[in-house]
């Protein structure tokens, strides 16, 4: 039986980090590439979707690793006590 939860934690990091940097090279764009003043806002409004919904997704991926951590570990402990008993 696989661990889903370790695979949602690789899934949503990379997914987290994706949109976080996505987010800042909107930023950087912004910044350096686009002088105009009327449409700042707009960019402004992407970057703080993507770097929110990165961090989100960091979020996320830190609590899947959790789960998997304490599924792995109550495996390791059902197991040992198995042979206890034998």
């Amino acid at each position: 039986m696989t661990n889903r939860h370790r695979q949602k934690y690789i899934s949503r990091l990379l997914i987290g980090l994706g949109l976080v940097t996505a987010g800042l090279l909107v930023i950087f764009y912004m910044s350096f590439l686009r002088s105009s003043q009327e449409e700042w806002y707009l960019w402004a409004f992407g970057a703080i979707v993507l770097i929110n919904g990165g961090l989100l997704g960091l979020g996320s991926a830190v609590v899947h690793k959790v789960k998997s951590d304490l599924i792995r570990k109550q495996k390791h402990k059902d197991q040992q006590k198995k042979y206890e008993f034998e």
